[in-house]
Formats: structure tokens, C-alpha cells, sequence
């Protein structure tokens, strides 16, 4: 998948899954609220899904600091962290199922 391609994808795929923003957060944390994530590895296997979970991260708040740890196509160990992010908190919650998933 091109840059570009993965760039429509990851507008297409928030626009659908949260639209105007994740309403839970909107109503119960506050717009200035920080926080922080990390990917924990829960079975030994190669990664994946880095490259396109950094480009939801950036789409949804181009503010987030993401620290890459591991890259698509290195092998994962049960513990090993792939990625940590921090910034706002609404837009971590909304990034949160698309970088999941």
C-alpha cells in the first residue's frame, strides 16, 4: 500500500468509526486532559499494523508523541512494548480501536 493510499484508508476507516470525534470522551473527559498508551505484545509472533497504527495516531491529532519501538516485521515476544503514545487523551480514546484493530 502506498503512502498515499494508506493516508486515505486511515481518513476513511476514522471518519466511519468515530466520525466527529468518540462521543463518550467528548462528554466525560476534559479537552485539555493528557494521558499516555503503550502496545504491549500478548503472544510471540512477528508484528504488524505499526506504520498504518503511527499514521491513525498522527490523522487523529498530529500533536500525539508516538515512540516506535518495534517496526512491521520484527519478531514480538510475550511483554515486549511495540509503541508508547502521549498527548491528548480524547484523541488517544479515538485512535485507540483503529490501532488496535
Amino acid at each position: 500500500m502506498s503512502d498515499n493510499e494508506l493516508k486515505a484508508f486511515v481518513r476513511l476507516a476514522l471518519e466511519e468509526d468515530t466520525g466527529s470525534g468518540d462521543h463518550s470522551s467528548l462528554a466525560s473527559i476534559a479537552a485539555d486532559a493528557e494521558g499516555s498508551v503503550k502496545l504491549i505484545i500478548k503472544d510471540t509472533g512477528i508484528i504488524a499494523g505499526i506504520t498504518a497504527a503511527c499514521e491513525v495516531f498522527h490523522q487523529t491529532d498530529p500533536l500525539l508523541k508516538v515512540n516506535v519501538m518495534m517496526h512491521d516485521g520484527d519478531h514480538a515476544e510475550y511483554g515486549m512494548t511495540a509503541f508508547t503514545a502521549e498527548g491528548n487523551e480524547r484523541a488517544l480514546l479515538r485512535s485507540e480501536r483503529l490501532v488496535l484493530n
